[in-house]
């Protein structure tokens, strides 16, 4: 049994959440750049210049890449032979306090959804817990946006509404979103399980390379279609048009009761940030 003490958690939480904040994975900057070469219209080339620009300038000068530093959502992979010493959740919540108030970061959590009061510090977060084989503790640390949050979509589908019935749930959410969601965006699915899992594998899906393929390649086939039918709605970049609506379709999947076919819809905006480090 390996042992760490829960300060460790709040140090490295606290870092990541002004690094996640402040530094566009290098994935999500290749890609913004790939597609500005395949751009033919003047004006979403541009917009991409200016969103490079930005998140160069954000690096620079330390500042956030985004004004909306987004909810702390932090995915946690434990092992089972790892002993906390102390409180993970408590170690969680006060490195996101630190972090969103030492680095300067706008504070965006309210208390109440319906009193709306401000926490000040940006907490609680959003805490997802996976138990792993081994003794090491695996963060990722993903602040979310709402411009983007509030554009995703869940439905329980008929499972006789098939392959084509997602598909046409997928495009249609994208679709409904429009500029809304600050396009070029990154579309997470979550295929099966149960209502509240689906959202869960959307949500985590946004948190994988860019670069990568579904390793099952029936899924992989369908994040490459559902790729090119959202970019060919037209919306492109801010939502001003051209070949540029999403930059990648990542789609997880797990079993699901022989009734159903929950699928859930996460999008995030083209400050796809996610940060992971291994304890």
């Amino acid at each position: 049994m390996r042992e760490i003490d829960s300060a460790l958690i709040t140090d490295k939480i606290k870092d990541m959440c002004i690094a996640a904040n402040r530094i566009l994975p290098a994935d999500v900057r290749e890609r913004i750049a790939e597609k500005k070469a395949e751009e033919t219209w003047g004006t979403a080339a541009n917009i991409l210049a200016q969103i490079e620009e930005n998140y160069l300038t954000a690096e620079r000068t330390g500042i956030p890449v985004c004004q909306d530093t987004g909810m702390a959502c932090v995915f946690l992979e434990i092992g089972q032979d790892l002993h906390v010493n102390g409180s993970i959740e408590d170690a969680v919540n006060e490195g996101v306090r630190r972090g969103y108030t030492e680095g300067l970061l706008r504070k965006s959590v309210v208390r109440d959804p319906l009193r709306r009061v401000n926490t000040g510090d940006n907490t609680p977060a959003v805490i997802y817990y996976r138990l792993t084989e081994g003794d090491r503790l695996r963060i990722t640390v993903a602040p979310k946006g709402f411009g983007s949050e509030n554009m995703s979509r869940i439905k329980m589908l008929r499972p006789s509404d098939g392959e084509e019935g997602v598909k046409a749930f997928v495009v249609g959410a994208v679709e409904d979103a429009g500029p809304n969601p600050c396009p070029p965006i990154v579309v997470g699915v979550g295929i099966g399980g149960t209502f509240d899992r689906c959202a869960t594998m959307a949500k985590e899906a946004l948190t994988r390379p860019l670069s990568d393929e579904n390793p099952d390649p029936y899924y992989a086939a369908m994040e490459r279609e559902l790729l090119e039918r959202i970019n060919a709605l037209g919306i492109g970049p801010q939502g001003l048009g051209g070949r540029t609506t999403a930059l990648a379709v990542k789609i997880n999947t797990m079993p699901t009761h022989i009734a159903g076919l929950p699928v859930a819809v996460n999008i995030n905006c083209h400050v796809t940030r996610h940060v992971t480090e291994v304890l």
